[in-house]
């Protein structure tokens, strides 16, 4: 153990071995949630280091855990408390951000490190788009974090991230590290010689299998999501159609590489805000669409208008921050937030940048303001050109009176809209930095609710309406996935208050979390437990993952809730 810091620094150099607390600080805390002590964090800049240091882990017995973006919002890459076994190394992949285009751009190869930022870049040449090209990529999140986290985003049409082609390396019972490659390319068969070609790009099309065997997206998801009559969730963590080696395996494997399909992009779009009083009106176009059209709308993003409001007084300097610079900076600005409150003291940065927002002019259009006075429920439509007149006429007959209306979006009204939704999530991180006097903590929750839903809002009974401050509801309409933010009252116990959200749920046939990681805010139902098992039998990577245990060879059993 004394030797292992000394052999990292051998394998990436000194100046990618960290171990101060204030060196380590932004990346042993989580986005939202999640704080814990490291022996060390590091960072190497191949592939091939990757797995020596990943080995050298391994064999000296610590706990792993690997990082890339550390935007998650339920601490699922992040420690959780101080008594990992061996203590525990935290590595960063962020410097391993390649991604390599193949088969004419019908499909892309990523490092662990791949923003879905830099591969809607790479895409765009080609006229093809990733899983993922709005939300989570706002806040640089990486590829390989969205197929490990089976994460799910706003495009209807195509599911939970997911492959059965990834390059990876497990952990063996024996505390051996064995590497795995089913990407389908010919890369030879020592571990290093895989790597070494990977990060030299030294491979070539005849190396590429079509590997039509193995799905490089969730084929079914399209008429899975159709079956509106499910008294099944469309997309959750625990779904056992999508837990497949590297899908799903929220840190349980060393993911290398993963190999995905892409997907043409859609042109001459078109763009709907729509506002109402009464809920049942989305629910009726939302049944509708699914079942009477030849195919599902490209996205349906609802915000309620209290995360509206959050969103647009908490959310305003990041939107702009998006809108002028672009996403390609934000995970440096993030990085120096978190450089800047080990500092200072967490949260000075937030307290800091809301009073300057307050200079920030007015950033929505005046049509999306006066659709705030006049509706609670919020609802951003986005069709394909063949579906635009069968939608326009929907709308005319379902959004067109005083209890519900709607507008067709100029393409700067669409941008603007859609970046609204997206910052919402954290404008509640915002909201509670400024507010610490009065802020216990934010309850966070993702669920997924039946397909068969009718009454999908949330009644919140009287006891646990008085102890939040706020309730923030935004997600996406057309899967049931919604993201609720509990902004709790100080003095409430946030660990009570989401176990009586749970029950709530339980009693409403939902399933959570629906496409954030168990992380170390939910219990991982026996099915996910099992996985992970599977997969981790040591139980050497990630440990403690969704309450279970911590020790080595899962030694402790059962949930810990």
């Amino acid at each position: 153990m004394t030797d292992l810091p000394a052999t990292l620094r051998e394998i990436v150099g000194r100046w990618h071995v960290l171990t101060s607390a204030r060196a380590t600080a932004r990346y042993r805390k989580g986005y939202r949630t999640g704080e814990g002590p490291a022996l060390a964090v590091v960072r190497p800049g191949s592939l091939l280091e990757f797995w020596r240091v990943a080995s050298a882990c391994v064999a000296a017995d610590v706990s792993i855990i690997v990082q890339a973006s550390n935007t998650g919002l339920t601490g699922g890459s992040t420690p959780d408390g101080a008594d990992y076994p061996g203590g525990l190394v935290i590595i960063s992949t962020t410097r391993l951000a390649g991604l390599k285009v193949i088969r004419d751009g019908q499909q892309v190869l990523c490092m662990p490190g791949a923003t879905l930022n830099r591969l809607e870049q790479a895409l765009r040449p080609y006229g093809r788009e990733p899983h993922s090209v709005i939300g989570s990529s706002c806040l640089g999140a990486s590829v390989v974090g969205g197929v490990c986290n089976n994460s799910g985003g706003s495009l209807v049409r195509r599911g939970p991230a997911y492959t059965e082609m990834a390059l990876y390396a497990q952990v063996q019972p024996d505390g051996t590290l064995r590497l795995i490659n089913h990407l389908g390319i010919a890369l030879g068969e020592e571990p290093e010689d895989i790597l070494s070609r990977i990060d030299s790009g030294n491979y070539s099309d005849a190396d590429i299998d079509p590997a039509e065997d193995r799905r490089a997206h969730d084929h079914d998801y399209v008429a899975h999501v159709r079956d509106i009559d499910s008294d099944v969730p469309a997309r959750f963590n625990a779904d056992p159609r999508c837990l497949f080696e590297a899908a799903g395996s929220a840190g349980k494997l060393i993911v290398f590489a993963v190999r995905l399909d892409t997907f043409a992009r859609e042109e001459n779009t078109a763009t709907f805000y729509l506002g109402t009083t009464e809920p049942a009106r989305l629910t009726e176009l939302r049944r509708t669409m699914l079942r009477d059209f030849a195919a599902p709308p490209i996205a349906g993003e609802y915000m309620h208008r209290d995360a509206f409001d959050i969103a647009d007084r908490y959310g305003r300097d990041t939107f702009v921050a998006i809108e002028k610079l672009g996403t390609d900076r934000l995970p440096a600005l993030f990085a120096a937030k978190a450089r800047f409150d080990g500092f200072f003291g967490e949260g000075v940065s937030d307290r800091l940048m809301q009073r300057a927002s307050r200079l920030i002019p007015d950033h929505l259009p005046h049509r999306m303001r006066a659709f705030r006075d006049r509706f609670e429920h919020h609802l951003i439509l986005k069709v394909s050109a063949d579906q635009a007149e069968a939608t326009r006429e929907l709308l005319a007959r379902l959004f067109a009176d005083t209890q519900a209306a709607h507008f067709e979006c100029t393409a700067g009204e669409s941008a603007k809209a859609f970046l609204h939704r997206f910052v919402a999530a954290g404008a509640a991180v915002r909201y509670r930095a400024v507010h610490r006097g009065e802020v216990e903590d934010i309850v966070a929750l993702d669920i997924a609710l039946p397909r068969n839903t009718h009454e999908w809002v949330e009644q919140l009974p009287a006891d646990l309406a008085r102890q939040s401050i706020h309730t923030l509801y935004y997600g996406h309409f057309f899967c049931q996935v919604f993201h609720q933010d509990y902004i709790v009252a100080k003095g409430t116990d946030p660990l009570a208050y989401e176990h009586a959200l749970w029950k709530l749920l339980d009693a409403r046939g939902a399933q959570y979390p629906a496409e954030h990681n168990v992380g170390h805010l939910y219990v991982a139902r026996p099915e996910l437990a099992d996985f992970y098992r599977s997969i981790d039998p040591r139980n050497q990577l990630n440990p403690g993952i969704g309450h279970t245990s911590k020790a080595r060879d899962w030694a402790e059993t059962g949930e810990q809730i």
